[in-house]
């Protein structure tokens, strides 16, 4: 089962997938919200790597949407933003994310994350 990237920085999107892969955990890519909502229509990820700061409708929306759809909700979700703020980092939190990752994401942080929710061992 593959994971799902959601961000509208194809740069950053290209590097998580390509991160991912070296962890041997497959993931498809959304560039952006529109596209997310488009691809998670037809499709339950094994994870979500979400960014928040998106034109149109936002990271905080889409993990709001995530956690109150019954097929999505159990979904792990990991919000890699560049806001470091502490009220951010609640939000997201509160918000149902297992974990706030800052831009640029390293590896180590990717695998400690998805080693914590148990999708890596």
């Amino acid at each position: 089962m593959d994971g799902l990237i959601i961000d509208d920085n194809r740069n950053t999107t290209d590097a998580l997938q390509q991160m991912l892969e070296v962890l041997d955990l497959p993931a498809r890519v959304a560039y952006g919200s529109s596209a997310a909502i488009s691809v998670l229509g037809s499709f339950v990820p094994l994870f979500i790597c979400l960014d928040i700061n998106m034109p149109g409708v936002d990271g905080t929306e889409i993990l709001a949407y995530l956690k109150r759809e019954p097929r999505l909700m159990k979904v792990p979700v990991f919000v890699i933003t560049s806001d470091d703020q502490p009220e951010t980092r609640q939000r997201v939190m509160k918000g149902g994310a297992l974990a706030m990752l800052i831009k640029p994401a390293t590896i180590d942080a990717l695998e400690g994350a998805l080693k914590k929710a148990g999708i890596l061992s």
